[in-house]
């Protein structure tokens, strides 16, 4: 929240001013290279090469509640979701990646960017699915990292994460991030025949420093013990940045 009893520099009308960022200049659209990490790799969604193992792997354990605030799936056949990948995963924006867990070599996961806006200095994350071989693995963690890491560096002010309001799964993972709780868009869309309440988090360009040892520090394999528990929680490490919680 802008806290305007905070002295800011004023127009010859006596009027507030925002921060000015003479230096800033669009950043460029993010890249389709692979992004390599110590867990897991991002590379850009290949329906020939991924369809299978991903539709493979979402079946394992898995259960209609994974997608039930996604606005398409569960696919029961690989046909169908090879076809919906077709039709949805190979544009620029979303721009698609599959994560491949470096453990098993299997792509386990998908998440994209979306809603690219380089003259506004912003990029949301989304369309994130992770099969139940990459849940609450180091893996999944670190291709949050990864793709906030890349959109910071290139040059982006603003990274956002928007859910569905009663998806409280998607909200607790925002801030355990690292993105501050912004409020709740009513009426933001309809989803499957359903009306959409969005909350909406983000972090910003400041926060990345703190956030970027944050995330080392949680995925350094010295933060976690000989049965893989961790010593702490990224969750602890990333709070002090949240402007707001909820």
């Amino acid at each position: 929240m802008i806290d305007l009893k905070t002295p800011h520099e004023t127009n010859n009308l006596g009027q507030p001013l925002d921060e000015p960022v003479p230096d800033w200049a669009p950043p460029p659209w993010p890249p389709r290279e692979p992004v390599e990490g110590r867990y897991c790799r991002l590379v850009p969604i290949d329906p020939d090469a991924h369809a299978a193992d991903l539709h493979a792997a979402n079946l394992k354990g898995d259960t209609p509640a994974n997608w039930t605030y996604l606005p398409y799936g569960p696919f029961s056949e690989l046909s169908q979701y090879r076809a919906w990948m077709e039709e949805t995963c190979l544009g620029d924006d979303p721009l698609f990646h599959t994560i491949i867990d470096l453990e098993t070599g299997k792509a386990a996961g998908i998440a994209s960017y979306l809603r690219i806006t380089p003259q506004m200095g912003s990029i949301e994350v989304g369309h994130i699915h992770y099969s139940p071989l990459l849940q609450r693995k180091r893996a999944a963690t670190e291709a949050m990292y990864l793709l906030m890491k890349r959109a910071f560096e290139l040059g982006y002010r603003r990274y956002e994460w928007k859910c569905n309001a009663l998806n409280e799964g998607s909200r607790r993972a925002a801030m355990r991030l690292g993105l501050s709780y912004e409020g709740v868009f009513r009426q933001m869309m309809v989803s499957k025949g359903r009306n959409r309440d969005s909350a909406w988090y983000a972090a910003i360009d400041k926060e990345w420093p703190v956030l970027k040892a944050a995330f080392e520090t949680w995925l350094d394999p010295s933060n976690f013990d000989a049965e893989g528990c961790q010593h702490q929680s990224l969750s602890a490490l990333t709070a002090p940045v949240l402007v707001n919680t909820g």
